[in-house]
């Protein structure tokens, strides 16, 4: 009964490690029972900032209410808006406890405006103090900045993954308001390419009259995966001189989404992506997948890994990859392993009589998953696969995309240890 007893016990905490790992947050729905901060649920999904959040394990949430953030619509472009509320995402967990608890009573917190490399030196950290009387107040680290605002309330927690507070103010850094606002429609794509190491894409959409395309569609959305020189000189990769003028044409659309997609966007995606190049004739699509922070690109042929972030500015995105995308439309399906070889079978020696071996049950650290990611206890940025796709808000809370296959792995683990006390 004891040993029973021990599975037993077991068997829950690998239940409770389970949904400890398939548990997710959505910042919308998390919002969407606080009307007071609909403008800001719904900049959130304007700028795909919520799938930025979603993607991250440990996070807090500083909001705005409807009146301080239609001053701020009213007056800014949504690219500027998007870096003012990256500074109100810290990569941390601070809820009303701990904030009256700083060491030393006041701490520098690293933002996504830090993470995403467009705050210049530190200008994406804020500064968090809690000061005489009890009151908690906010501003950027910028030597010389003002902590304007301060720490209303808390709104909703899920420890310690998630917190959401109300501030009285938005943070401002210097120079982020007045910073100039790119349209996707003056970008030069051709320029971003080249300074990049992409000219042989650049040229190709160049000489195709693809660019035309990319051009026009800029405006409502584009996201483009530029391979960058080498990946067109490396082993395996088909001559593109041997296309039709239309095969070329689709090989480079394919390299495109009609939408705006940003990294954090991509880490949250499960279901296939359209591109430019659908069509009636062929799918073309592509699948995604995640490992920490690295993303890769699926076509049914070869993956291939997103290198860098070449330009983010809303509703363009560009990004570098290290192989040429193949989709199967033109180059099939990549081939399937040989299959392994029949093992050869020796005469079997004469029999001998032995004791039958005791029954073990196998060892389960075999198969473990790697624990996630976590939050440095300084702030420091630190990101959590999630699997919800971009396309449903509703699906984007399921869960991580690990879940099912974790969730065999476990209960496999669970029932082998209970078969094993059982049968000894």
């Amino acid at each position: 009964m004891a040993a029973l007893h021990r599975s037993l016990v077991l068997l829950c905490l690998t239940l409770l490690a389970l949904n400890t790992v398939v548990s997710a947050h959505n910042i919308t729905q998390m919002l969407s029972g606080f009307p007071e901060y609909s403008v800001f649920s719904d900049c959130l999904t304007k700028t795909k900032l919520d799938d930025e959040i979603n993607s991250r394990q440990t996070i807090t949430v500083l909001v705005l209410t409807n009146g301080v953030m239609s001053a701020l619509t009213d007056k800014h472009p949504l690219s500027v808006i998007k870096n003012v509320l990256s500074l109100l995402v810290v990569l941390d967990y601070y809820d009303g406890q701990k904030l009256h608890q700083l060491s030393k009573g006041t701490t520098l917190s690293t933002t996504l405006y830090q993470a995403t490399g467009k705050a210049p030196g530190n200008l994406g950290f804020v500064n968090i103090t809690d000061s005489k009387g009890g009151k908690v107040v906010l501003g950027s680290a910028a030597p010389g900045s003002k902590l304007d605002s301060s720490y209303t309330k808390s709104v909703k927690q899920i420890p310690y993954n998630i917190s959401v507070l109300e501030i009285s103010q938005p943070i401002i850094a210097p120079g982020i308001l007045s910073a100039p606002a790119p349209s996707a429609s003056d970008a030069n794509i051709t320029a971003v390419l080249e300074k990049a190491g992409c000219k042989t894409f650049a040229s190709l959409i160049a000489s195709s009259g693809v660019i035309k395309t990319y051009e026009s569609a800029a405006d409502k959305g584009l996201t483009i995966f530029a391979p960058n020189d080498e990946a067109f000189k490396a082993p395996g990769v088909p001559d593109l001189s041997k296309l039709t003028n239309a095969e070329l044409v689709s090989l480079l659309l394919y390299h495109s989404l009609a939408s705006y997609s940003p990294k954090g966007t991509l880490k949250t995606t499960t279901a296939p992506l359209s591109t430019l190049a659908t069509n009636g004739a062929g799918k073309y699509d592509i699948k995604v997948s995640t490992s920490g922070d690295d993303v890769t690109l699926h076509t049914g042929v070869g993956p291939s890994r997103l290198a860098d972030t070449l330009l983010d500015s809303t509703p363009l995105a560009i990004f570098s990859v290290d192989s040429l995308l193949l989709p199967t439309e033109l180059f099939g399906k990549s081939p399937s392993p040989a299959p392994a070889p029949e093992p050869v079978t020796s005469p079997s020696p004469a029999p001998v009589l032995a004791p039958a071996p005791i029954s073990e049950a196998p060892s389960p650290l075999g198969a473990s998953p790697p624990a996630p990611p976590s939050e440095t206890p300084g702030g420091a940025p630190s990101d959590a696969p999630t699997a919800e796709s971009a396309n449903s808000k509703s699906a984007n809370a399921a869960g991580h995309v690990g879940a099912p296959a974790l969730l065999t792995a476990l209960l496999t683990v669970s029932a082998t240890v209970v078969s094993a006390i059982i049968l000894s």
